[in-house]
C-alpha cells in the first residue's frame, strides 16, 4: 500500500516527512556501525534489494490500494528494529524513485509500511521472550509466522484508516472491497516469513540478529533426570 500525496493535506505530508527523517536519524545513531561485521552488512544489503524487488511485484485496482508482500517482519527479525527501519527506508526510496510512489508522501508511507510493522514484530518478539518458553517452535510460529501475518494486516488496516479519514474513498468500499484482500494476503505474508526465517536459522543463523542459539537450541533439561 503506497499512499498518494494528493489524498492528504500539505501539513500532513510535511509533518510526517520531518518526523520520519528524525526517526531515521535516531535509528542510524542506535546502530553499532563499528561492530557490524561484513556478513551482517552483506545480509542487510541483500535483504534490502530482495525486499525492493518484492515491493515491485504488486497488484491493485485504485490509487493507494495496492497489494504486495511486505517483508518487514523478515527484516526486523534478521537485523533488529533499527537496521530494519533503515532498510525499509531505502526500499521505499527506491520504489518511489522508480515511479511507484510520491516523494511528498514518503514520510507517511514510511510510518505506515516501516515503523508500524517493525514496531509490531519487535513488540511480539519481546513479549514472547518474557512470557513464552525459549523454544524454537515459539520463535518460528509466534515471532515469524503469526507476527509476520499480523504486520501486513496491521499495515492494511492503517492504510484503510488513513484513506478513510482523508475521505479518499467511502468507508464501506474500503471495508468491503479492500480489507478482505489484505486479510487474505496476510496469510501469504505469514507463510513466507515463517518459511524464510526457518530456513535462515537452520542454514544461516549468523544472519539473524534476533535469534540466540543459547536461548532456543541449548538443552536446558537436567541431565540427571
Amino acid at each position: 500500500m503506497n499512499l498518494p500525496a494528493a489524498f492528504f493535506p500539505l501539513w500532513v505530508q510535511w509533518s510526517t516527512l520531518l518526523a520520519a527523517l528524525g526517526l531515521l536519524g535516531w535509528a542510524a545513531s542506535r546502530v553499532p556501525w563499528r561492530t557490524l561485521n561484513h556478513v551482517a552488512l552483506n545480509a542487510w544489503l541483500g535483504a534490502s534489494v530482495l525486499t525492493m524487488a518484492m515491493w515491485m511485484m504488486k497488484g491493485g485496482f485504485k490509487p493507494g490500494l495496492s497489494f504486495h508482500l511486505l517483508g518487514a517482519a523478515i527484516l526486523a527479525l534478521m537485523m533488529g528494529p533499527w537496521l530494519a527501519l533503515l532498510a525499509l527506508a531505502i526500499v521505499l526510496a527506491g520504489v518511489t524513485a522508480y515511479g511507484v510512489g510520491d516523494w511528498m508522501s514518503l514520510g507517511l508511507n514510511l510510518w505506515l509500511m516501516a515503523v508500524l510493522p517493525v514496531a509490531l514484530v519487535s513488540g511480539v518478539l519481546r513479549l514472547s521472550q518474557r512470557v513464552l518458553p525459549p523454544n524454537l517452535f515459539v520463535y518460528v510460529f509466534v515471532c515469524a509466522f503469526l507476527a509476520g501475518g499480523a504486520s501486513l494486516f496491521a499495515v492494511g488496516l492503517g492504510g484503510i484508516a488513513a484513506l478513510g479519514l482523508a475521505e479518499a474513498y467511502p468507508w464501506d468500499e474500503l471495508l468491503t472491497e479492500a480489507l478482505p484482500f489484505y486479510f487474505l494476503l496476510s496469510w501469504s505474508e505469514a507463510f513466507t516469513t515463517g518459511l524464510i526465517m526457518a530456513i535462515l536459522i537452520v542454514y544461516r543463523p549468523q544472519w539473524v540478529a534476533t535469534f540466540d542459539d543459547s536461548r532456543y537450541l541449548d538443552d536446558k533439561s537436567d541431565p540427571g533426570v
